[in-house]
């Protein structure tokens, strides 16, 4: 008889802990398949552990040492890092190094955000239904900043799939689509092959042909993509638009972030019955969902995160940078009402009941 596997099962490499731990960080992951953005740290130099928060159809996340935004399905979630008040998490005491509470929601409506990143205190996203990067603040549902120039109207019929952005010096360099098409869903009859990398300050495709591209990222002055329904990481000349195949990761890639030599990426299952990708050529291969290590100067994967159940599609991957055990209290949590943080004290609320049996909060300093 077989055991039953727990949730969120995963097995990972032997050196992935210790990996983790000699960068000094943690990983975020969002799967919208899963409806889950799940926290990974080390425990110690031979052990990892999760922590999985239920948001609906999680997708890009922002990150930073001191604030993490994500991506769902009708809204954008801000939480801040109140690390102050970290060791003092009633759940689970002398855990972690940050504590993530949730502190504003932006109600976006359907837009379907893809990657999303912070410009120091502002919100920029890709908005992949009306083609366009776009602001995420308290006006509107967005703000349209950029569309391509073959976009002859910000509509919400996902013209191209505009999909990521690679950021320099905080300002949006490349993005990357699955077609240069203008018509609703246009992208689909060429997906294999049509898409396109642009540059946004002259608005120009200065790489095309390429096979649903994904997760744009500039690193070491050199622009690398992921070459999602070929299972490649690509480097890409933005020159003359030539692809240098960097390694071959036998799967469908995206999500991909860096820290010290390392690009960590996301690989995903396709789904059997989607029309998106059930007639590429890769959704004949077998891999699995998970995560690879690749170091980025000889092209080699040194290490790999495999899930063995629950989690079948990534999105998006995000290094959480000098954090060894970052907590996330999602809003659907009650205990993130008790936490009370101004600039200069932080308290825990405690919840008692009175002579009357009545419910009572009892506020300590942290």
């Amino acid at each position: 008889m077989n055991e039953k596997v727990a949730a969120f099962t995963c097995t990972h490499s032997p050196n992935l802990p210790e990996l983790l731990q000699h960068l000094n960080c943690s990983l975020a992951l969002s799967t919208y398949q899963a409806g889950k953005v799940v926290l990974i740290s080390a425990l110690n130099k031979n052990r990892l552990i999760q922590l999985p928060r239920t948001f609906q159809k999680p997708m890009g996340i922002a990150a930073d040492a001191s604030k993490l935004a994500i991506a769902t399905l009708t809204e954008v979630i801000v939480f801040n890092n109140a690390s102050r008040m970290a060791a003092n998490y009633p759940q689970q005491p002398n855990t972690y190094d940050a504590l993530y509470l949730p502190r504003a929601t932006y109600f976006t409506g359907e837009v379907d955000i893809h990657d999303l990143h912070w410009t120091g205190e502002t919100l920029l996203a890709v908005n992949t239904r009306f083609s366009c990067l776009a602001l995420i603040d308290h006006r509107f549902s967005f703000t349209p900043l950029w569309k391509p120039f073959f976009i002859s109207r910000i509509t919400p019929e996902d013209h191209c799939h505009l999909n990521g952005v690679a950021f320099e010096n905080d300002k949006p360099k490349f993005v990357t689509a699955l077609g240069s098409t203008d018509s609703k869903e246009g992208w689909r009859q060429n997906k294999e092959n049509g898409g396109i990398v642009m540059e946004v300050s002259s608005n120009s495709i200065i790489a095309e042909g390429l096979s649903m591209p994904h997760s744009p990222r500039i690193y070491n002055n050199q622009l690398f993509v992921l070459e999602s329904a070929a299972g490649n990481l690509v480097r890409i000349d933005t020159a003359d638009g030539k692809k240098e195949i960097v390694v071959a990761l036998n799967g469908f890639a995206r999500g991909m972030d860096k820290v010290g030599d390392y690009v960590f990426i996301g690989l995903s299952q396709l789904r059997k019955k989607s029309v998106a990708f059930n007639d590429l050529p890769i959704a004949h291969k077998s891999f699995f969902c998970g995560i690879v290590v690749v170091h980025l100067a000889t092209g080699k994967i040194v290490a790999h995160l495999r899930y063995e159940n629950s989690v079948e599609e990534i999105y998006d991957v995000r290094i959480m940078h000098g954090l060894k055990r970052p907590g996330l209290v999602s809003a659907q949590k009650l205990e993130h009402r008790l936490a009370l943080t101004t600039p200069e004290e932080d308290y825990w609320a405690v919840m008692k009941q009175d002579a009357n049996g009545d419910q009572k909060e009892d506020i300590k300093r942290t």
